[in-house]
């Protein structure tokens, strides 16, 4: 089976790599926006029309700009045109089944959600414009003439993160991560680890019957904030202290958003609120379809966490 991975520079995509560049009976060519001293890789700006001399069978799309804040022209550029793009060129290469990373954002709203489903409503008011240029592009894939497949994994982490621990952990080594509290019970969630995630990508290619949307997840939902300083005590970090109401945190963060827009400011906010939101409101998935199709997932939570928890005490201080 010969694949094309898109974002094999960036956190998921380079991840897969690792797994399956020398898996026999597979040839993958992987294509990114940074440039790599790789053979098996090349760098390619999806964001304009492209050619490559390669014709695979399938085509995993996991390119994508994953900040949480950026310039909305810019999530148009990365979600939404590198994705028309990518359909173009499959379109002219014999139709590949393609696959596609999406995000379990796409069904996000600042209130409580348990077992979200594959077929529930999407839009037309997203959490984001990285939820909502993710959903732009599900709506191109599924268009696409050739067979395809949409994966929607919740809160991806492991070896290589890039989103959701970093930020994490970069506040907490500040002292600047607060417990936030609001009305209710704790927020509990699903996650899913990177491994997990590759394998299940490796499955959809491999899989004739994996058609249609997936929500992918360890379907082990955990308090998140607990779960996080669960993690801090781990890599021996302290624990938030501080304690904030969930108003006051999300006023906050609409300001930094503010402030971050209007002014020429470098990076990102400090704190989004979607950002609060994540850590402040319930978010569980229906994983049924993807366990009666795919499969279960290829390790536990707990197996997750131990990996991630060895690759970053191994990191440079």
């Amino acid at each position: 089976m010969k694949i094309l991975l898109t974002g094999a520079s960036g956190f998921i995509g380079g991840r897969f790599m690792q797994r399956f560049r020398d898996m026999p009976g597979l040839e993958l060519l992987g294509v990114g926006r940074r440039a790599m001293a790789d053979a098996d890789y090349r760098a390619v700006d999806l964001s304009r029309p492209f050619n490559l001399d390669f014709t695979p069978d399938v085509v995993i799309h996991a390119a994508a700009l994953s900040s949480p804040f950026a310039p909305r022209r810019e999530y148009l550029r990365h979600n939404v045109d590198a994705t028309r793009h990518v359909i173009d060129w499959c379109r002219a290469h014999d139709l590949p089944k393609l696959i596609y990373i999406s995000s379990s954002s796409v069904h996000y709203r600042p209130c409580d959600q348990l077992g979200i489903r594959e077929d529930d409503p999407i839009g037309p008011a997203f959490a984001n414009t990285y939820a909502e240029t993710k959903a732009a592009g599900e709506t191109l894939v599924r268009d696409y003439p050739g067979a395809w497949t949409i994966l929607r994994p919740r809160a991806v982490f492991g070896p290589g993160d890039t989103v959701l621990f970093p930020r994490l952990l970069a506040a907490a080594k500040r002292g600047r991560l607060p417990r936030i509290v609001r009305d209710g019970p704790p927020a509990v969630g699903d996650l899913i680890s990177v491994d997990a995630l590759a394998d299940y990508m490796l499955r959809a290619a491999q899989r004739s019957d994996a058609v249609g949307a997936f929500n992918l997840s360890h379907g082990e939902p955990v308090p998140m904030q607990a779960f996080i300083a669960d993690i801090f005590r781990r890599l021996d970090l302290p624990p938030p202290t501080r304690t904030v109401s969930y108003r006051v945190a999300r006023a906050a963060a609409h300001a930094a958003e503010l402030a971050w827009t209007a002014l020429p400011l470098r990076g990102e906010p400090p704190v989004t609120r979607f950002g609060i939101d994540v850590l402040s409101f319930s978010k569980t998935f229906d994983i049924a379809k993807a366990r009666a199709v795919l499969g279960p997932p290829s390790q536990t939570l707990a197996e997750g966490i131990e990996t991630f928890v060895a690759w970053q005490k191994a990191q440079p201080a």
